[in-house]
């Protein structure tokens, strides 16, 4: 009796590794069936994603799909800034993600390989799972018949949709906090939340504005990796990015405005402070000058002889610290 072969189990970096034929449908290989695969032109292309991987699997998928070693080097370093690059009959695109966790944005990247016959994707940092994207097109084999382009599509379409919650995140942030920037209060939490969200809104846009030049590139050119039908798709992709990259630069005009506002607001509390400060003063100084002039050690002060000039004093004091009184109230001093 002849015994079972077990499939072969994949590094842990490896998330996907498989085969699509001409109509879509799915075959699972292993890493050193890709090039038995690529060999014979039948229509296959392999899809390979992947999450932090080691040097030594980049190696081997440079052999297996002769990739080129400058695009090697990109995808082994992240930190790199979002481009697309060709290589021969390749491409390289970098991009950078971003996810909500614990209230704060994290930010990933993404590099895909995309050639005639092969998609490989290299997930880096913070970076949701493409399981739900090869699960979705897997769903629609017709679509997924139209070659790796697509699936570079649905994984660009993917990051892209999920700037979106971020954005509107913000805006209820935005909405949450204008309570507090009209506050009478002056509150220091106020100016640093807005500063955070004005500082992640601007890492969230350098993320999405080079997004455009790469899908403006995928539009336009490229003609022999992206058919034309394929094409349309990556429009649309494109359009959801300008629609983002304009509202992130909406939010950050008003959260600029908002910061404007409240700084404005706690100058102008201030100064209505040191007014009614300055009023109180006045009041307290009047009676004071007065006084002080009988505390000096004169003898020949006519009013220190006369029977009613302490009650002559005390009016005229009353007098002029009623008028002085008024005169501010109706100067909104007081």
């Amino acid at each position: 009796m002849r015994a079972m072969t077990e499939p072969a189990v994949l590094p842990a970096c490896v998330i996907n590794c498989a085969a699509y034929d001409r109509n879509g449908r799915r075959r699972d290989i292993t890493l050193d069936e890709i090039s038995d695969v690529l060999a014979v032109d039948d229509g296959t292309f392999v899809w390979v994603g992947l999450y932090e991987p080691e040097d030594t699997l980049l190696e081997k998928l440079q052999e297996e799909f002769g990739l080129h070693e400058l695009a090697i080097e990109d995808a082994l370093h992240a930190h790199q800034r979002p481009k697309i690059e060709a290589y021969g009959s390749s491409l390289f695109v970098a991009v950078h993600t971003a996810q909500l966790v614990d209230d704060k944005i994290r930010f990933g990247e993404t590099h895909a390989f995309l050639g005639p016959r092969y998609l490989v994707t290299v997930r880096h940092g913070a970076s949701l799972s493409y399981a739900p994207v090869r699960s979705r097109v897997e769903r629609e084999p017709e679509l997924l018949a139209l070659g790796p382009a697509y699936g570079m599509y649905a994984v660009l379409d993917y990051i892209v949709d999920n700037y979106q919650p971020i954005v509107e995140g913000f805006r209820d942030s935005l909405n949450a906090l204008e309570q507090d920037i009209f506050a009478e209060t002056f509150r220091r939490d106020t100016i640093v939340k807005l500063y955070e969200l004005k500082r992640e809104l601007t890492q969230l846009r350098l993320a999405v504005s080079p997004m455009q030049d790469i899908l403006a590139q995928l539009t336009r050119m490229h003609g022999g990796l992206v058919p034309d039908e394929v094409r349309l798709y990556f429009r649309d992709v494109l359009d959801h990015a300008m629609r983002v990259n304009e509202s992130t630069d909406t939010m950050r005009e008003m959260l600029t405005a908002a910061m404007s506002v409240n700084l404005s607001l706690v100058t102008v509390n201030q100064g209505e402070v040191v007014k009614k400060l300055a009023g109180w003063a006045a009041l307290l100084a009047a009676p004071t000058l007065i006084a002080s002039w009988y505390g000096m050690n004169f003898e020949n002060i006519p009013e220190l002889h006369g029977r009613y000039s302490y009650a002559i004093l005390v009016c005229v004091v009353g007098v002029v610290v009623i008028g002085l009184y008024r005169y501010l109230k109706k100067v909104r001093w007081l």
